[in-house]
Formats: C-alpha cells, structure tokens, sequence
C-alpha cells in the first residue's frame, strides 16, 4: 500500500482517499496512516473494486465524524452534512454496513469528535 520502502509513493488507493478527504476540507496528515488503511481494507472487501466516488463516500463520512457536524456543514455544505447524518443515522440502525464498519473504525482508533458520539449516542462494544 506505501510502495516499496517509500520509493514509489503511496498506493493509488490512498491517494484517491487522500484526494477524497481533502475534498471535504479534512487534511490526509490529520487522519492517521492506519486509519486511512484500515478505510481502504474496508472498501476493498466491501466493493470488489472501489470507484472515486467509493472513496468520496468514505471521506464524507470519516470527515463529518472527524471534524463533527458544525465545523462539517461549515466547510461542505448544510445538505451534504445531513446526508451524512442520515447515513450514520442508517448504519446505527442496520449494523453490518460498510459506514458501520468506517464509524465503528474511528470510534476504536479514537479519532472521533466527541460531540458526534453524544449526538449519535455512538459506542464501541
């Protein structure tokens, strides 16, 4: 996924995330490598081969939960902010979807705003 000892770079599916998440207003160094990882593993056992607009779905989602909904709807949009919210909304309801899976992540990996743990009532069991 990094290449071969840094020399050719990162993977061509950390860098769609990448780009995904900063499409969002979230920086790729503030999200950590093992997340990033960890999203892309899930995306890759969840769609047999992830599309953009796969990885722009996960960046949403990691973004609204990392940033939280204030600062979210801020820098996106009002709307896509709650498509987000019904998205989390959703996979609390259903479980063993890949936004599950991606929210489970971050709660496990501690990267998630408080807030949108409260406002969600979100906890890892």
């Amino acid at each position: 996924m990094f290449g071969f000892l840094g020399k050719f770079g990162r993977a061509r599916e950390l860098r769609l995330l990448d780009d995904a998440l900063r499409a969002v207003d979230l920086h790729p160094a503030m999200v950590p490598d093992a997340v990033e990882l960890a999203a892309v593993r899930l995306l890759q056992a969840e769609k047999n081969a992830p599309q953009p607009h796969d990885y722009a779905a996960a960046a949403e989602l990691i973004g609204y939960c990392m940033i939280g909904a204030d600062g979210f709807a801020g820098a996106n949009d009002e709307a896509l902010a709650e498509a987000v919210e019904t998205r989390i909304e959703a996979a609390i309801d259903n479980g063993d979807v890949l936004d599950a899976k991606l929210i489970l992540l971050l709660l496990h990996a501690a990267v998630i705003q408080p807030s949108v743990i409260a406002r969600f009532g979100l906890e890892a069991s």
